[in-house]
């Protein structure tokens, strides 16, 4: 009796090796775009042959699809899939559409467990195996780790890119790629939205921030090369993104079009160095920003429709040869200006291989196959935008076994070996900022009694937390008596006055900090706090501006997101277990001078 692995393999084989005569089908785990070709130079092209015009078209489509299964969802799911793109599941979907690959979403009830989502990516290949032409679908998710990610718990979670940047340890971050890369690899997912390559040399960024390696141009350069590499030794693909850059932006393209003021000299100086150095780090595909750079394309169109952008400065200059993705197409930035029919048109035509999640599909589509009937787009064109995915997805294997296992899922997700690591790599990231007169480490003699409050923001891979509750439970363990007491991003006098009470019975006050701004309450609730006369130690949470608006505080850390790993990870440097070995990955500018230097790129304290 044949396994189920073995039948699957069987039948990816039997629906993949188009032309091989019967031969062995050799694995294509990692290395370069060449060695992939090398393995069976011959298969992308055969396939490309086989397929009439709507089959090419749809290849070049990833979109979401809702439900924790590819032929048997939730009804509600299914209504929304009804809703939204006029099928019931992704089986459905891909038999309309030949779509190239599905992009996974928590909110799209896609990612319950490891298993369910080996499951799905299971379901979704044996449909694309089930088509006139079939051909693996490149599944693909974000998870960038930090305050992106929508696989969580028990998957590991690593720190997130700017608190890597504060541990400034390339070996660390194409370790953390690597596991993450094994873990995806085990559910099924070949292909993940990250690194972020935006230089974030703007604090005001409302939508990159903490997703940054930082500001520095060379450093976030290092650690995204090794991020890759990390991503791709384990054979799926990494993504850098947001071309050509997304990091001094002061409007959020998800609900408005940022413009990226800088001349050619400053993009080269500052924005180009990461992606640069993930193509040369043989990067399988970049991923474009919804933003206007007037230095490089005076007709103001985002850089996603942007034909000097795209062709003329990552593919000629930059010289990239690999898949350009879009951001999602439902982004208000990329739909201001034109319609949903005509964006992806525009996309394709500046130099776009995959077009990410259009607001509806059959408009998008539609919309490319009327250019090239009509002679805008030339088939050739979509024959060498499929041929650069079916490539790509050659070299992550796919196209020999696109399935998975419960069997990979258990020996690879979530191990103890790789949350030991996660753990001890966040240990390297905690970043002391201030700590006047020795307040910490936190004795557990003189302050054993903590109060823990602050904010509790939402977990971002909808596992773990709240924060406050994460916080004491860790001092817990480590031998303090901490009680939580959830105050919020915007806490009211009631909250602020329950606070200053609770911490009556305490020895000494941790609070939990979310971006705080000139406005915020947050800072009422910690002067509060700090009038008590009582230890008030400030965990910076999220961004670690924070401090420059709490001038009072003697005793001030970062941790850059607020997952549980991190969160441990300082408590653990706040209790004195671990030394602080972060540095700044970014400037902390003054609140009332914000061209004046608070504290340097670089800064951090050690006991």
């Amino acid at each position: 009796m044949h396994s189920r692995r073995t039948v699957l393999t069987t039948a990816a084989a039997a629906a993949c090796a188009i032309g091989t005569g019967g031969g062995a089908v050799h694995a294509v785990t990692s290395g370069s775009r060449a060695s992939g070709a090398t393995a069976s130079r011959s298969r992308p092209a055969r396939l490309v042959s086989r397929m009439n015009l709507e089959e090419k078209v749809g290849q070049l489509f990833v979109m979401r699809v809702y439900g924790h299964s590819a032929t048997d969802p939730d009804p509600a799911d299914a209504e929304a899939n009804r809703k939204e793109m006029g099928v019931s599941n992704a089986a459905e979907l891909i038999a309309k559409y030949h779509l190239g690959g599905i992009i996974y979403f928590g909110w799209a009830h896609n990612t319950r467990e490891p298993h369910q989502i080996a499951d799905l990516s299971n379901g979704i290949q044996r449909a694309a195996a089930a088509q006139r032409v079939p051909v693996p679908l490149l599944i693909a998710t974000d998870q960038e780790h930090g305050i992106v990610a929508r696989i969580g718990a028990p998957a590991t979670l690593f720190p997130g890119a700017m608190a890597m940047g504060a541990g400034r340890s390339r070996d660390d971050a194409r370790t953390a790629g690597r596991i993450a890369g094994e873990e995806l690899y085990a559910m099924g997912i070949r292909q993940d939205y990250a690194p972020v390559a935006d230089v974030n040399v703007n604090p005001a960024n409302p939508v990159i921030g903490v997703r940054s390696f930082g500001s520095d141009p060379e450093a976030v350069a290092r650690l995204v090369a090794a991020e890759v590499r990390g991503y791709q030794s384990a054979r799926v693909a990494a993504t850098a993104k947001h071309f050509p850059g997304h990091g001094d932006t002061d409007t959020d393209s998800h609900v408005g079009l940022p413009y990226i003021r800088h001349t050619a000299e400053q993009w080269e100086r500052l924005d180009a160095p990461p992606f640069r150095a993930a193509i040369a780090a043989d990067i399988d595909s970049i991923m474009t920003a919804h933003i206007v750079v007037p230095a490089f394309d005076a007709s103001e169109d985002p850089a996603t429709l942007s034909r000097p952008i795209l062709t003329g400065i990552l593919r000629e200059r930059l010289g990239f040869d690999g898949v350009v993705v879009t951001d999602s197409l439902g982004m208000q930035g990329v739909r201001d200006k034109y319609g949903d029919d005509r964006v992806p048109v525009l996309a394709l035509k500046a130099g776009v291989d995959q077009l990410l999640n259009p607001p509806d599909i059959a408009i998008a589509y539609a919309g490319v196959l009327k250019a090239v009937r009509a002679g805008e787009l030339a088939e050739s064109d979509i024959d060498e935008k499929l041929l650069r995915i079916l490539r790509l997805k050659e070299r992550r294997g796919l196209l020999d076994d696109p399935y998975t296992t419960h069997r990979a899922v258990d020996r690879t997700v979530g191990t103890r070996r790789h949350l030991a690591t996660a753990d001890r790599i966040a240990d390297r990231t905690t970043t002391l900022l201030v700590n006047d007169g020795g307040l910490l480490p936190l004795s557990r003699r003189a302050q054993r009694r903590l109060l823990v409050a602050g904010a509790d923001p939402a977990s971002p891979s909808g596992t773990g937390g709240p924060p406050t509750k994460v916080l004491a439970e860790t001092f817990n363990q480590l031998g303090y008596t901490a009680a939580a007491l959830s105050t919020g991003t915007a806490p009211t006098q009631v909250l602020i006055d329950q606070a200053v009470a609770a911490l009556g019975q305490q020895d000494a006050a941790v609070v939990a900090t979310y971006n705080v701004t000139a406005a915020s309450s947050q800072r009422a609730l910690v002067e509060a706090l700090l009038a008590t006369g009582k230890p008030v130690v400030q965990l910076a949470i999220r961004n670690p501006y924070d401090i420059a608006r709490l001038p009072g505080v003697r005793a001030s850390v970062a941790a850059y997101s607020w997952t549980d790993v991190e969160l441990r990870a300082a408590v653990r440097v706040i209790a004195g277990r671990r030394d602080p070995e972060g540095k700044l990955p970014v400037p902390v500018m003054r609140a009332d001078a914000p061209d004046t230097v608070l504290y340097p790129l670089g800064h951090g304290l050690s006991y």
